[in-house]
């Protein structure tokens, strides 16, 4: 039996180590000055090297040569995955007290240290405080968010990072010379790009197609990947554009009779949508859409998943315009916002009852006038409205409020912009409305278009409630 790529090149000596300079310049000079900890945390994706390097550092600490498979009695090796229980944990606190048979250092390598049970972590807790002198962990996690603040506390942690795609094209290809593959740039590249910032993915990749007798193109890449043609894509792409479900269903009907892997269809159209993102152009549906690719891999019925996610896009196409409308007429839950002024022009009744351009200046004098237009079209702002303290000023309009629930009522900008209109539809001025709090101002209410103000039923109530208790703000049901 054939011996597996990523095994054979497996990294034995810190010079060996690609994509990680970081991590193998502090630990060399760790091990230069004889600072060793007795814990270290090595965390990161999977395949970027964090078992390779735990191994050469347990190598490394006993100056012990580290060839090929070699084992050695001091050097112990655990799977968390398969030894998380409470006793296996109690049974290595234990034998940490036994002395190293021929090495300075026992060493532990705990791969995959997060799944141990929560009672298997706060027994290895212990060991991680008091420690013998003798012993030294190296704890590794794809997962390090699940593990205790405990027991990360307690470590020296060294975070790992994905490998960059030219540089796992740069190795691939010397693993390729070295196996006598012929197999194309492109092809490199491509292997590269899948492996998805992973040594041992994208080796293995190689791997399977270290066989072929030929040379291996991209199109060789593309079967064994399952990747879609750019043709299947750009389908995709423009039935999610036009809302089209039946042309969406009949494209992914095709990608399934042409094998195409539905996780592969699901990342080149994630990253479409990203490109889309950075350029400024993602909208709701989009980021929806993003979040629902990313189940599609880990889904026990990926195709179907992938169909799910990509039609309830195209319905939430016609959603975000309902959904964007409902949005805009959403305030603060004391203060809804009227729902007959959003989005709304003066009404055709209100323009046939005013002058239009009648060239007539508007004056603060002509507020009163703007009011009872403003209740014509909306009658749940006239309270707030005529509470205001009109000035103008150049080209705007001041409105000033004694109380700051009411500025911010007709703060709104289809307020705004109602009441804009009503002045230049009745006497051709354009102003810029601006909405203030000054607690100094008081309205008058003493006059209306030139008469006594007529106090409604509720009005007097509230004048009696004022008198017993002093001015406040009144709120509207």
């Amino acid at each position: 039996m054939g011996q597996a790529l990523y095994r054979k090149y497996r990294s034995r000596s810190f010079d060996e180590v690609a994509g990680q300079d970081h991590i193998v310049k502090t630990l060399k000079a760790a091990l230069a000055s004889g600072r060793i900890s007795h814990a270290y945390l090595f965390t990161g994706p999977k395949g970027v090297g964090k078992t390779s390097v735990a191994r050469i550092l347990a190598h490394e600490v006993n100056q012990l040569p580290y060839k090929a498979e070699s084992v050695h009695l001091d050097i112990i090796e655990i799977d968390a995955a398969s030894n998380r229980r409470i006793d296996e944990i109690r049974d290595l606190r234990e034998r940490v007290n036994i002395a190293p048979t021929s090495a300075k250092y026992k060493v532990y390598i705990v791969d995959e240290v997060h799944m141990l049970t929560k009672e298997a972590f706060n027994a290895l807790l212990k060991t991680l405080e008091e420690p013998p002198a003798h012993c030294l962990f190296i704890l590794a996690t794809t997962e390090a968010h699940k593990l205790p603040e405990t027991i990360i506390s307690r470590t020296q942690r060294f975070n790992f990072k994905p490998v960059d795609n030219s540089l796992l094209a740069q190795h691939l290809s010397k693993i390729a010379r070295k196996e006598k593959i012929d197999i194309e740039p492109a092809a490199l590249e491509l292997l590269a790009e899948h492996g998805a910032g992973s040594f041992r993915d994208g080796i293995s990749l190689l791997d399977q197609l270290a066989g072929s007798k030929t040379t291996i193109t991209s199109a060789d890449i593309q079967l064994l990947l399952g990747l879609p043609p750019v043709s299947l894509v750009d389908a995709v792409i423009d039935a999610l554009k036009t809302a089209d479900s039946g042309q969406l269903i009949r494209v992914l009907d095709q990608a399934k009779s042409q094998s195409v892997n539905p996780a592969a269809l699901a990342s080149e159209l994630g990253r479409r949508l990203r490109t889309k993102a950075a350029a400024g152009e993602v909208n709701s549906p989009d980021t929806r859409l993003m979040k629902g690719l990313l189940e599609v891999p880990t889904s026990s019925q990926p195709f179907e998943m992938l169909e799910i996610s990509l039609l309830e896009a195209v319905a939430d196409q016609d959603r975000e315009p309902v959904e964007r409308q409902a949005q805009a007429k959403q305030e603060d839950l004391s203060e809804p916002s009227p729902p007959d002024v959003h989005n709304r022009t003066v009404s055709k009744e209100s323009r046939l009852n005013v002058k239009r351009g009648s060239g007539e200046s508007f004056t603060v004098a002509q507020w009163p006038q703007i009011v009872e237009l403003v209740k014509a079209e909306a009658a749940s702002l006239y309270t707030a409205l005529r509470l205001a303290h009109p000035e103008v000023k150049g080209g705007t309009l001041q409105l000033s409020f004694q109380f700051p629930l009411h500025q911010k009522k007709i703060n709104q900008t289809s307020v705004k912009n109602l009441v804009s209109q009503l002045i230049e539809s009745r006497f051709g001025r354009k102003l810029t409305v601006v909405c203030v709090v000054d607690k100094s101002v008081a309205p008058d209410l003493k006059e209306k278009n030139n008469g006594p103000v007529e106090l409604e039923p509720a009005d007097t109530h509230f004048q009696s409630i004022s008198n017993i208790f002093g001015a406040a703000e009144v709120l509207e049901s």
